[in-house]
């Protein structure tokens, strides 16, 4: 069955992106992604060595034959200093892809929703292919995509709290009112029945970071969430049956002789 993600001028078949931080070591790192089987990697510009070559890097873990990088701006506070950052990632010929962060709150580290439309609008005009990272809010998804978003990545949970999707409803709306480009739900999930979850619920894909790299066993937990996201979005594929009341014999007596 042929079931494509479809971003930009991309086609994936994994819906499983997957992250870079918090590993114990690169070569776990690149264990991770080889069991996640995902294609798309996302790596923080700023965290990243990219003038000293002569340096171990986790790009040097990352085969680019096999896994898409795309660049974040995390860590980054204001519009401003997310498009300079990514400026500078395609500069040194990371990508014109970015998975556009702009944080309003060093604790919670929820999005400021304002610079991140800002950004958004530059970024996008400059031709860059934007994934904004945002909260699970309809209408600053709406005013994402008007800003010129490839894809809306709304959160599940506070980054890297492991918590599981909090707000069903918020995300049902989202994926009920929005057509238009892909949702991936970016941010919170701790474990397979999370990313399940996500895609139970018609997301086009998940990503991910601290739920695999701070397992037990990172690379175990890797391999289940691939499964997760298969299982999922076969789930939501094939439809699942209405939910009743009471029960219904999965042996009606209709038509039997007694």
């Amino acid at each position: 069955m042929q079931d494509i993600l479809r971003i930009g001028n991309r086609e994936f078949h994994s819906r499983l992106f997957v992250g870079t931080g918090k590993y114990r070591s690169f070569a776990e790192m690149a264990r991770c992604h080889a069991a996640s089987g995902a294609e798309v990697v996302t790596v923080a510009v700023r965290r990243v060595n990219l003038n000293d070559s002569s340096k171990e890097s986790l790009l040097d873990y990352i085969d680019r034959n096999q896994i898409f990088i795309l660049p974040n701006t995390a860590g980054c506070y204001t519009a401003d200093e997310a498009v300079r950052t990514a400026m500078l990632a395609r500069e040194v010929g990371l990508s014109n892809w970015v998975k556009l962060e702009v944080i309003g709150d060093e604790k919670t580290l929820f999005p400021d929703n304002a610079g991140l439309v800002e950004a958004t609008r530059v970024l996008a005009k400059e031709g860059f292919v934007v994934l904004p990272y945002t909260n699970d809010d309809l209408v600053n998804a709406r005013k994402l995509i008007d800003a010129g978003a490839a894809a809306v990545m709304p959160l599940g949970a506070p980054i890297g709290s492991g918590l599981g999707i909090q707000n069903i409803t918020n995300l049902r709306i989202l994926r009920e009112m929005i057509s238009e480009v892909p949702l991936i739900v970016d941010a919170g999930v701790g474990t397979a029945s999370d990313a399940a979850l996500a895609m139970e619920l018609g997301f086009d894909g998940v990503l991910m970071n601290t739920a695999i790299a701070a397992a037990d066993d990172s690379e175990k937990m890797a391999l289940a969430m691939k499964y997760a996201i298969e299982a999922g979005r076969l789930a939501f594929l094939a439809g699942r049956m209405p939910k009743k009341l009471y029960a219904s014999a999965s042996s009606p007596l209709a038509g039997v002789v007694r």
